[in-house]
């Protein structure tokens, strides 16, 4: 890393770091947010079935069927999370789930505090090229994004969520979208009830010690 994106990285990353020590409060939840493309494969032939010792076979051959995309939102200290999978990942298509994450998930909640990336369609400005203006001004009055470093995607409690995802619901093929949203929906279903939660332990003092090189060097006069 650049020296001088030493303090951008480092100011970010306590800002973080703080949000996650915070207590929990419905009325300002903190949720972090990750996307995912997949790979749509379908089955050329039928699986053969499971039998006494021996596993579900499946043919080396298959057929790739377009793709598609999981967005990702948790509550790390609630245990909660959602997975929607849409066929695009566009600005008009991370406004409409932010849309659902006040409207539907979150309506009492007076602000929503977001962690995610700082890819280009993650914007205040994408509600208002899906939403008129009455109503984006609505969601963005409640939405306050807090934008992860850059390469310190390791900061967003989603990272493990996704991590999750990937290994309990994406490990075999699935040939089309409503197949994928079918399986995602149990998994989430599985999860929220099973309340998996994320505890974070990493503190800012932590990070001055172990992360000491990241931090800008002071040169007194």
């Amino acid at each position: 890393m650049p020296p001088e994106e030493n303090g951008e990285f480092v100011a970010r990353m306590e800002d973080l770091i703080d949000l996650y020590q915070r207590p929990s409060n419905p009325k300002v939840p903190v949720i972090c947010m990750d996307e995912q493309p997949l790979q749509l494969i379908k089955e050329v032939r039928l699986p053969l079935s499971m039998a006494p010792n021996r596993p579900v076979r499946y043919d080396y051959e298959y057929q790739r069927n377009g793709t598609a995309n999981a967005f990702l939102f948790t509550e790390p200290l609630n245990g909660w999370r959602r997975v929607s999978i849409r066929e695009r990942k566009t600005r008009r298509d991370w406004a409409t789930e932010i849309r659902t994450l006040l409207v539907e998930d979150y309506p009492e909640a007076e602000r929503v505090i977001l962690v995610c990336d700082n890819l280009n369609i993650h914007t205040q400005g994408a509600l208002y090229e899906a939403f008129p203006p009455e109503e984006a001004a609505a969601l963005r009055k409640r939405l306050e994004i807090h934008p992860t470093p850059k390469h310190g995607s390791w900061l967003n409690i989603a990272e493990i969520e996704l991590s999750a995802f990937t290994r309990q619901c994406l490990n075999r093929r699935t040939g089309d979208l409503e197949t994928l949203r079918v399986e995602t929906k149990h998994w989430e279903t599985d999860r929220n009830v099973r309340q998996k939660e994320v505890e974070w332990q990493f503190t800012t003092a932590e990070a001055r010690v172990k992360l000491k090189r990241l931090y800008p060097q002071i040169k007194m006069k």
